[in-house]
C-alpha cells in the first residue's frame, strides 16, 4: 500500500511541479504535454476514472506518446473544442468525478482528478493557439488514441449505472425480507408495522448471536450495495460471499432466502442458522423467503452475474450486453388452472404486451415480465418487472417512479422451460423454441398484491 501511494504521489508531483517549470520556460504544446502528460501516460497507477467506472475505460487510452497525435487524435473524436478549450470534452469527462455521490470515492480522488484536469486544461489551452497544430489533417481510424471498448460498454461499466441497476433488480426486491433485514423500512406508526417489530424484538433478544448479520439492507441503495461487497471481500474460510462472482447463483444472498429454518435444540429453540457449505445444509431464521427460479431469485442472480462480468471486464462488445431495462414492481400476474402437461416445479415465463391502439394491433416487444413455478395446486404466480426500450427512454405507457400500467388489453404469453435451460443459466429469457401459448386480458386492472392479481385460466392459452 505504502508503494502504490509513493508512486501516485510521485506522479501527482510530476504533473504539478513540471507543469509549472514548463510554463515558466517555454509554454509550448510539446513542451507542456512533456511534462504534464506524459507523465500520466507512463504512471503504472490507474487514472481518476476508476472513481466512476469499474473498467474498460482508462484515461491512459487517450494519449499517445506523441504530442502531435495525441492532440489530434482528441480533435478529431469531437474530444476538444478549438474554440473555448475549457470546454473541451476530455475535460468534461475528467471532472465527471466531482459530482459523484459517494463522497469517500470523490475525495480520495480529488488530488488526482485535478492534477489530471489541470494538466489536460493547460496543456489543450496551449494547443489551440497554435494554429498550425490545428490546421492538420485527421488521422486515420487506426492512429487514433481510444479505449479498445465501444462507448455502451464503456457505460455500462460505470458506478452510477451499476447502482441504478442494483436498485431496480434487487433492491426493490427487498421487501421480501422485511422487516428482520430491512430495518430502516419500519415505521413505528404503522399499525401494520407493529407485530413485526415485536416479533423482531422477541428475536434479537433470543438470538443475540446474530443480530450483527441481520442488518443487510441500509438506508440508501448505495450504502447497502457498498456493503454487500464489503462483506464480499471480507468472507472467512469455508463461508459463503455475500456476493460470489465465479458463481453467482452460489452467493449468500441468493440461497439465504432459499433456504429452511434451522432444525431446533434439545431445549426447543432453533438453533443458530448456517451460512456455510451448500444450500442443502444451509439454513434460515426467516425461513423461505424466495423461490429458486422465481422473479425475485432471476433478478438477484442476473444483477450479481452482470456486476461479475464487470468488475472483471468481461464485456467485450455490445452485444455481450445484458438488456438491463428491468423494474421492479408490487403488480402480479397469475395463471390458473396451468395445462396437464406443466408438471410442478417446472419454470413458466410471462410476457405482457400491450395493445395499441392506433395500429390496432398488439406492441410487438412486451412491457412487462415475471417468472414463477408450477405449483402443486396448478398455478403459476409472479410480480411483474415492467420494461423500458433502454436505460435512458422511458415509454408513455407507465411511470419508472410509481411503477404502474395503465389499465386496458394486454396480450400474455407463456414460455415453458421444458428442456431445463434455466437450471444451467438462471438468468436466460426462453425463446420461440419454448413458447407455450397467449391468452388475452381485456380488461386489465393491474393492482398492487396477489390477492388483486391479474388471472388468466391456463385452458385458454392459444
Amino acid at each position: 500500500m505504502r508503494r502504490s501511494f509513493a508512486k501516485t504521489t510521485t506522479v501527482l508531483t510530476l504533473v504539478f511541479a513540471g507543469g509549472a517549470s514548463a510554463f515558466a520556460a517555454d509554454p509550448t504544446p510539446a513542451s507542456v504535454f512533456d511534462a504534464r502528460i506524459l507523465p500520466i501516460f507512463r504512471s503504472s497507477q490507474p487514472s481518476s476514472c476508476v472513481q466512476c467506472h469499474l473498467s474498460s475505460v482508462d484515461l491512459k487510452q487517450y494519449i499517445l506518446p506523441s504530442h502531435e497525435k495525441t492532440f489530434l487524435s482528441l480533435r478529431d473524436q469531437g474530444l476538444v473544442d478549438l474554440k473555448e478549450p475549457k470546454n473541451s470534452k476530455i475535460l468534461t469527462l475528467i471532472s465527471m468525478g466531482e459530482k459523484d455521490l459517494d463522497k469517500g470515492a470523490k475525495l480520495i480522488h480529488e488530488k488526482m482528478r485535478k492534477a489530471e484536469y489541470d494538466a489536460f486544461a493547460g496543456w489543450i489551452e496551449a494547443c489551440s493557439k497554435d494554429e498550425s497544430l490545428c490546421s492538420l489533417p485527421p488521422l486515420t481510424e487506426a492512429e487514433r488514441a481510444q479505449p479498445e471498448h465501444p462507448v455502451e460498454v464503456i457505460r455500462h461499466a460505470r458506478k452510477s449505472r451499476l447502482v441504478d441497476s442494483f436498485v431496480r433488480t434487487v433492491y426493490s426486491q427487498r421487501f421480501r425480507c422485511f422487516p428482520c433485514h430491512t430495518p430502516h423500512d419500519i415505521d413505528p406508526t404503522n399499525p401494520q408495522h407493529q407485530a413485526p417489530m415485536k416479533n423482531m424484538k422477541k428475536f434479537k433478544e433470543e438470538y443475540p448471536q446474530v443480530v450483527e448479520r441481520m442488518d443487510i439492507f441500509k438506508e440508501t441503495p448505495e450504502a447497502t450495495l457498498a456493503y454487500l461487497i464489503e462483506r464480499s471481500r471480507k468472507t472467512h474460510d469455508g463461508d459463503v460471499p455475500m456476493l460470489d462472482l465465479r458463481d453467482p447463483k452460489n452467493s449468500l444472498l441468493v440461497l439465504k432466502p432459499l433456504s429452511k429454518l434451522p432444525p431446533k435444540g434439545d431445549d426447543g429453540k432453533l438453533t443458530i442458522p448456517r451460512s456455510s457449505s451448500t444450500l442443502d445444509a444451509m439454513s434460515h431464521m426467516g425461513g423461505l423467503k424466495m423461490h429458486r427460479d422465481d422473479q425475485s431469485y432471476k433478478s438477484f442472480v442476473a444483477w450479481i452475474q452482470d456486476y461479475s462480468k464487470v468488475v472483471q471486464g468481461q464485456y467485450k462488445s455490445v452485444e455481450e450486453l445484458p438488456a438491463d431495462n428491468w423494474f421492479g414492481s408490487q403488480l402480479m400476474v397469475r395463471v390458473l388452472q396451468t395445462p396437464d402437461e406443466w408438471k410442478a416445479g417446472t419454470p413458466v415465463q410471462l410476457f405482457v404486451h400491450a395493445w395499441n391502439a392506433k395500429t390496432e394491433s398488439w406492441a410487438p416487444k412486451p412491457i412487462a415480465f415475471t417468472q414463477g413455478t408450477v405449483t402443486p395446486k396448478h398455478m403459476v404466480n409472479g410480480a411483474l418487472f415492467l420494461l423500458a426500450p433502454d436505460n435512458r427512454e422511458l415509454t408513455k405507457d407507465w411511470s419508472r417512479e410509481t411503477a404502474k400500467l395503465p389499465r386496458g388489453r394486454y396480450l400474455v404469453k407463456a414460455f415453458v422451460d421444458s428442456h431445463h435451460k434455466l437450471a444451467k443459466d438462471p438468468t436466460v429469457i426462453l425463446g420461440e423454441g419454448d413458447f407455450y401459448g397467449q391468452a388475452e386480458i381485456r380488461s386489465a386492472r393491474w393492482r398492487e398484491g396477489f390477492r388483486q392479481a391479474e388471472t388468466i385460466d391456463g385452458g385458454s392459452l392459444k
